[in-house]
């Protein structure tokens, strides 16, 4: 152990007439504790409303979207095998969509009705349904009497209907008779309602199968467009470039970063703003830090003089409060990334804890679409975070270091 690092050690247990440096020294480390607690557990939170609320739009959004500009498609059935045979592919399938009505019991909700095959990726929601029978079965059941839809839980509240009772589909589609025009309309059985609240399934979508929505919809024998699934999310944008340069105008190629990135930037921008704002509490508990030195420095200018009287140069002072003022700041952040760590990885039984013990609702399920409180923990925030409580708490110590060097020995110990 070098003679510089002893001594900063030393500093740091002060005696008992300087008690009060060595209290300001823990509340140092106690103000870059918190601030770096605080800033893992925020970034934490932040990363899990982002995942969260990207994975309700990716829940009923494809990756890729591929649809032809102006008109439905023919030839999907070629487009799905060229799509399927691109890097990162999972799945590609084809789908009807057209806008709606939905009537029953003198209630009428808009939503766009949206023929799928079987295996699609919604059937991972859950539903409410009758008996045993699993929805998609339910729904592609070609011996039933009434084709099966699947509706959200607001749209069944709208219509003030049940799973199993019957609502009519009214599309923008007239038939010309004598005595005008009347409204094409077909009653649908409900076969499944979506439990999930705050979700794209519930506001605008209504699921039947597409064989019956090419028919009803005068879709015969083509598709609105393509749905693409990728192995991840990330690479939707990629891809979506990849299949650009393949299928050229009128075909348009949209990613979901394209139809939804404007307000995932935007939740993004909000990390960032919170993270500046908390780095300001890491910022004032530096300020301590150089206090605690500073205080440090006036009153150990004694020790410094006999130091200096007896070899150490200036390089050697300025190390040991860059020393003091390191450990502070390790230390700080040490506790600081442990305790952020600590509340971030349990800050859903944390919030229910706290719901029961003073009966308050913190995280309303209902609003957010989300079981759980979202808290994600990336390895790149918490090293983020440690680098800059790192970068800042030395930072602090180069004045009052840098002064301490620049004592003059004689001058110290001339009235003592």
């Amino acid at each position: 152990m070098s003679y510089e690092l002893f001594v900063s050690l030393r500093y740091l247990r002060a005696k008992r007439k300087q008690t009060f440096i060595s209290v300001i020294s823990f509340i140092s480390i106690a103000g870059v504790t918190l601030g770096v607690a605080a800033l893992i557990v925020v970034l934490a939170v932040m990363t899990g409303f982002h995942d969260g609320v990207r994975q309700q739009i990716l829940g009923n959004i494809p990756h890729v979207l591929i649809q032809k500009h102006g008109e439905d498609m023919a030839d999907y059935e070629e487009t799905i095998s060229r799509v399927k045979a691109a890097p990162h592919v999972l799945d590609a399938t084809p789908f009807v969509s057209k806008e709606a009505m939905l009537l029953s019991n003198r209630n009428v909700a808009a939503v766009s009705v949206k023929g799928i095959e079987e295996g699609n990726k919604i059937f991972q929601q859950k539903f409410l349904t009758v008996g045993d029978r699993d929805v998609e079965d339910l729904l592609f059941d070609s011996e039933a009497t009434r084709p099966g839809i699947v509706i959200g839980i607001d749209t069944a509240t709208s219509l003030g209907v049940a799973v199993g009772e019957t609502i009519n589909v009214i599309p923008p589609m007239f038939t010309i008779t004598p005595f005008g025009m009347i409204p094409k309309m077909k009653p649908f059985r409900v076969v499944g309602i979506s439990r999930h609240r705050g979700g794209f399934l519930d506001t605008y979508f209504a699921y039947v199968a597409l064989s019956e929505a090419q028919v009803f919809l005068g879709e015969e024998n083509q598709v609105t467009g393509v749905e693409v699934e990728v192995d991840s999310f990330d690479h939707a944008k990629p891809v979506a470039s990849s299949l650009r340069q393949d299928f050229s105008y009128p075909f348009v190629v949209r990613s979901w970063e394209d139809l939804f990135g404007s307000f995932l930037s935007a939740l993004r921008l909000e990390k960032l703003g919170l993270f500046i704002v908390l780095g300001i509490i890491v910022l004032v508990a530096a300020f301590n830090i150089a206090t605690t030195l500073i205080m440090v420095v006036m009153e150990k200018h004694k020790d410094i003089a006999i130091l200096r009287s007896m070899g150490a140069n200036a390089k050697s002072i300025m190390k040991i409060f860059v020393l003091e003022g390191f450990i502070i700041g390790t230390l700080g952040t040490a506790l600081g990334t442990m305790l952020g760590l600590i509340v971030a990885k349990n800050a859903d039984p944390i919030i229910k804890q706290l719901e029961n013990l003073f009966h308050v609702k913190i995280f309303d399920q209902s609003v957010y679409g989300m079981e759980n409180f979202p808290s994600v923990v990336n390895s790149s925030d918490v090293m983020a975070v440690v680098l800059v409580a790192m970068t800042i708490s030395l930072l602090a110590t180069i004045y009052p270091a840098w002064r301490a060097s620049r004592m003059d020995p004689a001058e110290a110990l001339r009235y003592e």
